[in-house]
């Protein structure tokens, strides 16, 4: 064997390994279109292993006429590298919106293999809404606090006066001095909620057990507004403790689970809801709880059969005041990212016919000697 030989050999081990290290899906299509090659990545993103990616050829993995299979033509035919953003190639199979950008190019030294690398657009497009959620959550606040100094104290003084008339009013119009004191009740409620968003507070957090909590969730979802939905688990048991507010966080689970049995409707025969942990490495963002960017590996699931949530409002379903329910308030959800960005997180809705997720990605938290617990 050659020197040139000798160091071919390890550097093509080296390769393979710099492929599965990218966090991106890469795979190399024969000219008949079989896939020949992937990384660990692109295991991931079409859930199946390499040896059964390359039984398969490209069209089998992706959605009937995709534009996909003509860029990897266009590929062969120049010879160059092509890029194209934001191609659609959900499936049944993987996740019916996989929105991705696509580089192409083919491969040096044999121009009918192409190589192709999918770099998924939801990551970014989660960023983006969540600074959004921020910015809509600090309106709230600067409302809240207005409205809990102007319109709280005025209502007080409207109820005790319409407390003072009732004794004096005729039985036909005590009706009247009780809706007086209902609606104020109700005003005075929606503005307490609000108020939750004018908290500036540090958070007093502790080591949680994310299970005890989704469990203390459930109990009392099935005892009161769910108990007619079957709630079931898919949990990852080696997760580590969460670093949170274990209040704050039944907060946010309780009212997703709220939400999913809401859009279920009292009526739903086969209703379900379910309740998933799991650890997903790959994801960074900077939050607002952190100058630099953080990983968020833990992720939590609410997961519901329902209709989906209506096109019309599924982008800015986690500003206030934004709801499709007649008797909704639409600050639910903004609570709930409010929370989750408190924590260091992000919140972010996926929504299809027949199969809706709330997905609560949260950091890792390292102590100041290192070692580290999720948070």
């Amino acid at each position: 064997m050659t020197s040139v030989e000798a160091q071919k050999k390890p550097f093509a081990a080296d390769a393979a390994e710099l492929l599965n290290a990218l966090p991106h899906a890469i795979l190399t299509i024969a000219p008949n279109g079989m896939v020949v090659d992937a990384n660990m990545a692109a295991e991931h993103f079409f859930e199946m292993g390499r040896a059964m990616l390359s039984r398969n050829l490209l069209r089998d993995l992706l959605p009937f006429g995709s534009p996909l299979l003509a860029l990897v033509d266009h590929v062969r035919r120049r010879g160059a590298t092509v890029n194209e953003y934001r191609v659609d190639i959900g499936t049944p199979k993987i996740g019916t919106e996989r929105v991705v950008d696509v580089h192409a190019a083919p491969m040096p030294g044999s121009a009918e293999f192409v190589i192709i690398m999918l770099q998924e657009r939801t990551i970014a497009d989660k960023m983006d809404r969540q600074l959004t959620h921020r910015g809509a959550a600090r309106s709230v606040s600067a409302l809240a606090a207005m409205l809990a100094h102007e319109i709280k104290n005025p209502l007080s003084g409207i109820r005790g006066a319409a407390q003072l008339l009732e004794p004096s009013v005729p039985d036909e119009d005590r009706a009247l001095t009780r809706l007086i004191c209902d609606e104020t009740d109700r005003i005075v409620k929606l503005v307490d909620r609000m108020e939750a968003f004018s908290d500036e507070r540090p958070i007093e957090r502790e080591s949680v057990n994310i299970h005890a909590v989704l469990d203390h969730v459930k109990r009392i979802a099935q005892a009161g507004f769910a108990r007619h939905i079957r709630i079931h688990e898919v949990y990852d048991p080696s997760l580590p403790p969460v670093f949170a507010n274990r209040d704050q966080l039944i907060q946010v689970f309780l009212n997703l689970v709220k939400n999913a049995a809401e859009a279920l409707g009292e009526d739903a025969i086969d209703g379900e809801i379910e309740l998933s942990s799991a650890y997903k490495p790959g994801v960074r963002l900077k939050t607002a709880a952190s100058a630099n960017p953080v990983s968020l590996p833990l992720e939590f699931c609410v997961r519901d059969n329902g209709p989906g949530v209506p096109p019309d409002i599924a982008e800015h379903l986690f500003d206030p005041f934004v709801t499709n329910k007649s008797s909704g308030t639409g600050l639910g959800l903004a609570l709930v990212a409010k929370i989750i960005g408190d924590h260091g997180g992000i919140v972010e809705c996926e929504s299809h016919p027949r199969r809706t997720t709330f997905r609560v990605l949260l950091p890792m938290y390292a102590h100041t000697d290192g070692r580290t617990l999720a948070g």
